[in-house]
């Protein structure tokens, strides 16, 4: 069930609160899963499914992107975020891997190499 109207406006203003504070990087809502492809891979496989999705339990219904200084200020930012669902929603929480994380499976100059963001082709 989309939100109403109101829940949109408290949104806003959750949104504006994180954009004033300089934690929001992105965000944004997603379409109804009756929009949306799901790509199964099954070895070398994949097969194309076309929503809705019937067995759906849990829904991503958008994402928003902050830069916070730890995980303890993401989940204080997250608890004052308004549910714009009449029921029960959650909110997920997780951090994005940074090239220390991958250490491992990375040169000393791979890690230490400058990243300007630009990317290749789909050919």
């Amino acid at each position: 069930m989309p939100p109403t109207a109101e829940a949109f406006e408290v949104m806003d203003r959750f949104t504006e609160e994180l954009v004033k504070a300089g934690v929001m990087v992105a965000g944004a809502g997603l379409q109804p899963t009756a929009q949306a492809k799901r790509i199964v891979c099954d070895g070398p496989g994949r097969t194309v499914i076309d929503g809705p999705f019937a067995e759906t339990r849990e829904l991503v219904a958008g994402f928003s992107i902050w830069e916070v200084k730890d995980m303890d200020e993401a989940v204080a930012w997250a608890k004052r975020c308004p549910n714009p669902m009449s029921g029960r929603s959650e909110i997920e929480i997780r951090p994005f891997y940074e090239a220390a994380d991958l250490a491992e499976f990375l040169t000393p100059e791979e890690l230490s190499a400058p990243h300007d963001g630009t990317r290749g082709k789909l050919e």
